[in-house]
């Protein structure tokens, strides 16, 4: 399946896409996309719905992020060998773990605000995986059992702000609008292999980003597994987990930053497609 919501920010409604590409209105089923709807008792309910009954949604209205009220969202840096390649990094010996603040996560299609002092804001196609089950020290063998599906992120990187202002790289990841999620959960029954996914992204018509999840160092079993050694992983968190060569950081001689005006699309092979234009904050 792939759940979606849609509407005005705030105010978005469950969704489903159909067979034939149309979104249906699930507002009569369930209340929301979120925790204590992303669960195995939830999605054999749906599976079992009558779609055709459902009512049409317009095709010209906005896509939100496709899980509502996050607990929250992790980040894993550095997890593409070929991605550590071009930065000169070694790549990390265990995971690299950071957070981006819930605020940033905004539609798979609403405009990125460029913040008034940004120099260096980037793109960073990522697959996301969402929680369907609460994970606390779970072997690696077990970790798919909680895992309810994946989803596009856009892990948006300011990277003046993450890499040259000090501290932790939190203030990079966090601007507002820094985290377009979607446009759908796909639930995992559809990915049978989350590791062998193709992923692009387009800037101003220029492929940049051109990957796989097959170079990921640390793949998703391994990552829910080792996650949950530290905190407990709830329904409807969202672990964002890396992304492959070709961001602006790494274009050689002169790295490509993005400015008002310029536009992006990123898909990832089963997940669908996300577009955003820049605009200033």
């Amino acid at each position: 399946m792939k759940l979606l919501r849609f509407g005005e920010l705030g105010s978005e409604k469950p969704g489903i896409l159909d067979s034939k590409g149309k979104i249906r209105d699930l507002s009569s089923i369930i209340q929301d996309i979120n925790p204590s709807t992303i669960n195995d008792r939830t999605f054999n309910m749906l599976e079992n719905q009558d779609l055709s009954a459902l009512p049409v949604v317009s095709d010209n209205t906005r896509i939100g992020a496709c899980v509502g009220n996050v607990g929250k969202m992790i980040c894993i840096g550095l997890n593409y060998s070929d991605h550590a390649a071009e930065t000169g990094a070694t790549p990390p010996p265990e995971p690299i773990i950071f957070m981006k603040v819930n605020s940033a996560i905004c539609g798979p299609n609403d405009d990125l605000r460029i913040p008034k002092t940004s120099e260096k804001t980037d793109w960073e196609v990522e697959l996301g995986f969402v929680i369907g089950k609460t994970a606390k020290y779970v072997t690696e063998d077990n970790a798919m059992e909680h895992v309810a599906g994946y989803c596009i992120v856009n892990d948006v990187s300011e990277r003046a702000f993450q890499a040259e202002r000090s501290g932790q790289w939190t203030k990079g990841k966090s601007c507002d609008t820094f985290g377009p999620t979607g446009p759908w959960l796909v639930t995992k029954d559809e990915i049978p292999d989350p590791q062998n996914l193709k992923m692009t992204t387009v800037v101003n018509g220029t492929t940049y980003q051109n990957g796989s999840t097959s170079t990921m160092i640390f793949g998703v079993k391994f990552l829910v597994h080792y996650l949950s050694q530290f905190f407990t992983l709830y329904p409807g968190d969202i672990v964002s987990t890396g992304t492959p060569p070709g961001v602006g950081l790494g274009v050689k001689p002169d790295p490509v930053f993005l400015k008002a005006g310029d536009e992006m699309r990123l898909e990832i092979e089963g997940l669908g497609e996300q577009h955003q234009k820049c605009i200033p904050d």
